[in-house]
């Protein structure tokens, strides 16, 4: 009964919202306060909420468990992210505890605890959209990731301090965390690459990151996403998420069922929530000022600043067991936020390029080393992308080509391509600066083989407008991508499983040919 409720529900809500441009997401929180609203009519069984609540924490833990697979510990100590995450989290609480202690007529104690809550950012939200614009290792969204591991730290520490929470004694044993990494690398090689690979995925996220560090007295999401990050150097670590992925989404559609299932609000309720939402763009603005002053440039900062304009599930999971009285209005103000955050994201390009010039006058002189310009070096071939398809077209064109040169969006994927003799370089081909600055010299021909369609058009049009009058070639998924990469100015496009099946006929006629 619960399934039948639950999914058709969602579904319908799903597929209603992605018809007006929104995001499916949005439609499972609807589904969820419908839910609320309908349950006594239509029968909704007592436990489900329980169960719902039960299968988001899985998917909460898989989510940061698929987060560390691709993260790097270098990303965390970087000074803009600890830096900029330890100075939002207290200016946020120094200017937000005044204003809720007069306001709502709090204490204290209380009006702090709430402000803290507040100046959490969704690592739901964040992680998912950068995972689906496949910008999880781009400069802005390792920042935005950073930052959102700090403040899920700090919501440890607010758990512990208001909570009475201690961990136990054998906690200190997680100091020997990173010699358990052989024995995990061993255990993925050993899986294989079916549904033994999966079951070592969900036992290494679920039972010793989560209930591991739960019985420790440490939270279970935090405990997914070491784990994570003890994996995220083994060459199965991307194979791992991409077999997830299915389960780790489906489990997500009850975190967002859950959240409308926290109650339906009040008028005061719904006021509050409202003041909250106001306060987003001072919380997205003040995020920008910092990654500028630790010298991000104004894109990487705009970018990274909006991927944090939301409000925190941590916030739920704080008012939950602290604030209990504030849950249905922290509940709302996140679904809110979500609400406004998702197709502004989803336009996050647009909109900086549309206010480039203003938001240039805060960029510094001196810019972090991730952010400066990439010069090509007297390239003639250029491979934008150095994932599988891009590093094959590399190597094959490498051969008869020695002036080629690849640019990727992940510098760590970019320092792996160096470390193996190839021509790479780090930089960010939606980034208008990049194309402003970038010398294309003796370039006679561009592959565009990122992942996301948005880019490969991008970066078309950039060329072109730059004067670049050689051949682009670009590879598409589905069919109606094609015409969009010619429009953008590219002279060769090709679909990728079509040619992946026009090769594997060449290779049978030439077996052939030799039996």
């Amino acid at each position: 009964m619960i399934e039948t409720i639950c999914l058709s529900l969602a579904l319908v809500c799903g597929l209603s919202l992605r018809q007006i441009g929104l995001p499916p997401m949005i439609g499972y929180l609807v589904a969820g306060f419908a839910l609320t609203a309908l349950g006594p009519r239509i029968g909704l069984p007592e436990e489900t909420r329980p169960v719902l609540e039960h299968l988001s924490h899985l998917g909460v833990m898989l989510l940061l468990f698929a987060v560390g697979l691709k993260l790097k510990l270098g990303q965390i100590v970087q000074p803009q992210v600890l830096g900029g995450g330890l100075t939002h989290a207290a200016l946020t609480t120094a200017l937000l505890s005044p204003v809720i202690t007069f306001s709502l007529g709090l204490d204290w104690s209380t009006a702090i605890l709430l402000a803290i809550a507040l100046s959490f950012s969704s690592t739901v939200f964040a992680a998912k959209t950068l995972e689906t614009k496949r910008d999880l290792g781009t400069f802005y969204g390792r920042t935005a990731i950073g930052i959102l591991i700090v403040q899920d730290l700090i919501a440890l520490a607010v758990l512990l301090v208001w909570g009475g929470e201690v961990p136990s004694p054998w906690a200190v044993l997680l100091l020997t965390l990173p010699l358990l990494r052989p024995v995990l690398h061993w255990l993925l090689d050993l899986a294989g690459h079916d549904e033994l690979l999966v079951l070592a995925g969900l036992v290494v996220a679920l039972v010793l990151g989560g209930a591991a560090f739960e019985g420790l007295g440490l939270s279970s999401e935090l405990g997914a996403l070491a784990m994570g990050v003890l994996l995220s150097t083994h060459r199965k670590a991307g194979e791992l998420s991409d077999a997830l992925w299915s389960m780790r989404e489906l489990f997500l559609v009850a975190f967002f069922l859950q959240i409308g299932l926290s109650g339906l609000p009040g008028w005061h309720d719904l006021i509050v929530a409202a003041g909250l939402v106001v306060l987003l763009p001072l919380k997205a603005g003040l995020f920008f000022l910092l990654f500028v002053r630790f010298g991000l440039s104004a894109r990487t900062a705009f970018l990274s600043a909006l991927s944090l304009a939301t409000y925190s599930e941590f916030a739920l999971i704080v008012a939950a067991r602290l604030l209990p009285e504030w849950l249905v209005p922290l509940a709302l103000a996140v679904s809110l936020s979500f609400l406004i955050a998702a197709p502004l994201d989803r336009l996050a390009q647009r909109l900086f390029e549309r206010f480039e010039a203003r938001l240039c006058r805060f960029e510094p002189a001196r810019l972090h080393r991730d952010d400066q310009p990439a010069a090509l070096g007297g390239a003639t071939v250029l491979v934008l992308g150095m994932g599988r398809t891009g590093t094959a077209a590399y190597d094959q064109l490498a051969e008869t080509c020695p002036t080629i040169a690849g640019l990727d969006a992940d510098s760590y994927r970019a320092a792996a391509h160096r470390a193996e003799g190839r021509n790479v370089l780090m930089a960010d081909v939606e980034d208008a600066g990049f194309w402003r600055a970038l010398d294309l010299g003796p370039l006679t021909a561009v592959l565009l083989a990122m992942d996301g369609i948005e880019a490969k058009v991008y970066a078309a049009r950039a060329l072109r407008a730059k004067g670049f009058a050689g051949p682009i070639v670009g590879h598409a998924l589905f069919q109606d991508e094609l015409p969009r990469l010619r429009e953008a100015g590219a002279t060769h496009t090709y679909l990728t499983m079509a040619q992946a099946g026009v090769a594997l006929a060449d290779q049978t006629t030439r077996a052939l040919a030799e039996a």
